[in-house]
């Protein structure tokens, strides 16, 4: 018969392996087709440009790589309150330029918040939880859970979309990418 305690730590495990597998590949597709899908960079960061992020080439790029890393070590389950942060960051960041005045579902006209709002919960709530032992986190002992890989996630990802939009969002403002 086997252990509850060890069968009820294997379910936990694979539910955090598929969550993060899961938001790992969704957000690596998102930032993938950022760079080369339909318009690649550039039609990214005329896209970035016209919601006024300024210079729309830089925060295409910034914005493209950070999914990829992001969705990488969320994969892996490396540095998971990072990637997390990362993820809530891009997140919030587009939920505020892109999405907050559209109502709530996805579906209406330009797009509502509900998906970015739910990444963000997820993104804190794998931050929270951390990649558990199945993940490279696990294996090196570098996995943390609880309050403070919290905090570390909600700091990187609520003080990252403060600075950047502080320092480069200029919405209403057109110039080119």
């Amino acid at each position: 018969m086997q252990d509850i305690t060890t069968s009820g730590a294997e379910a936990v495990n694979l539910a955090l392996l598929l969550l993060r597998a899961g938001v790992g590949a969704m957000i690596l597709a998102h930032g993938w087709n950022h760079l080369f899908g339909g318009g690649g960079l550039e039609g990214t960061a005329g896209w970035f440009a016209s919601m006024g992020l300024r210079p729309g080439k830089l925060h295409a790029l910034v914005a493209s790589v950070t999914e990829l890393a992001a969705g990488v070590l969320l994969i892996v389950g490396l540095f998971t309150p990072l990637a997390a942060g990362a993820l809530l960051g891009v997140m919030l960041v587009a939920w505020i330029t892109a999405h907050r005045t559209n109502g709530f579902f996805i579906f209406r006209p330009g797009q509502g918040w509900e998906y970015v709002a739910i990444v963000s919960v997820v993104a804190v709530a794998i931050g929270t939880l951390g990649a558990g032992t199945w993940s490279l986190d696990g294996v090196w002992n570098l996995g943390w859970s609880g309050w403070v890989p919290m905090v570390v996630t909600l700091v990187i990802g609520v003080g990252g979309t403060a600075g950047l939009l502080a320092v480069f969002w200029r919405p209403g403002r057109t110039t080119s990418p």
